[in-house]
């Protein structure tokens, strides 16, 4: 049986069940009595919730190029470590070949001068070269190992370089906007896809300024669909600030489990606690409605239903 919170009433003995919905009650023992609950009333505002992505992002380029090829378009699925967009690459594996040639030519002048050292090394032990020799010897071996190292990195950094040139999908989910055409030259910073995952969502809603610390405090919300269906939600964040133009705070809700019948944009209602009184509990059943006006049968002293005006 459904319950309403009802003010007005004072102390009652009872109250008819199934009243007269427009009938004379003449005899209260013919109907049902049911005695007037006191409780707590948990006053809510239902406000209007959207359900954005967690994940959502904008790839862009990290070396300059020609957009070879886009494998996917806009509203395509794509799966996590998927190819999304192939730059024209010559000019990266002409660099990435240059880069490997001087590291090759550094190790094989860094072999030269451990031989040498090592010749002059031994020679010097026994007394036979002079101190400044064996010093240059030595400082000759260790340019030549600060040539591979750095040899070693410019490979690296044109491995790096090439692999920007292809450009993978993040995280599984779904394009949303296309920034470049096939053909187009990209520098580095431009954008070129966006995307959102499905997998993990969260509602966002903006809660006006006077209910914003009681329902900080409380740390409740439940989260409808149009349909009736509630939503289970997880983790409640509330922004620190307050919006200038609207003076209202933002308060977002993970979705523990979005079901795949989620999108991001879609609204939702939010019915967030703001206050708490106490108040009486009625049956839906025995309230009585004629336009404006909401009223219950209550038993007087002598068990006769008199008709009380509430306010629920």
């Amino acid at each position: 049986m459904g319950r309403v919170a009802a003010a007005g009433l004072i102390v009652t003995l009872g109250l008819l069940a199934l009243a007269a919905h427009g009938q004379q009650v003449s005899n209260a023992g013919a109907v049902t009595t049911v005695v007037v609950e006191r409780g707590e009333f948990h006053e809510i505002v239902l406000l209007d919730g959207v359900i954005e992505a967690v994940q959502q992002s904008t790839v862009s380029a990290q070396t300059s190029g020609t957009v070879q090829s886009l494998p996917y378009d806009v509203d395509d699925s794509v799966a996590a470590g998927e190819l999304i967009v192939q730059l024209e690459d010559s000019e990266q594996r002409s660099r990435l070949r240059q880069a490997e040639a001087g590291l090759e030519e550094a190790e094989a002048a860094l072999t030269d001068a451990r031989q040498r050292f090592e010749r002059i090394e031994s020679v010097h032990e026994r007394g036979l070269v002079s101190r400044q020799e064996f010093d240059q010897a030595r400082n000759n071996l260790a340019a030549a190992r600060a040539r591979v190292e750095r040899a070693t990195a410019a490979v690296s950094e044109a491995q790096e370089q090439l692999s920007y040139t292809r450009v993978l999908a993040p995280y599984g989910g779904i394009l949303t906007e296309r920034h470049v055409e096939i053909g187009e030259s990209v520098s580095p910073g431009q954008p070129l896809l966006s995307g959102l995952s499905l997998e993990q969502l969260r509602v966002v809603v903006d809660l006006p300024q006077r209910y914003a610390e009681l329902a900080r405090s409380e740390r409740q919300a439940k989260v409808t669909l149009a349909d009736g269906r509630v939503l289970e939600t997880g983790e409640m964040t509330f922004y620190p600030y307050a919006n200038p133009q609207t003076h209202t705070f933002r308060l977002r809700m993970r979705l523990s489990d979005p079901n795949g019948t989620l999108f991001p944009g879609m609204l939702v209602k939010v019915s967030v606690p703001v206050a708490r009184r106490e108040a009486l509990w009625i049956p839906t059943s025995g309230l009585i409605q004629r336009s404006e006006m909401r009223a219950v049968f209550v038993l007087d002293e002598q068990d006769r239903p008199r008709l009380r005006q509430v306010r629920t």
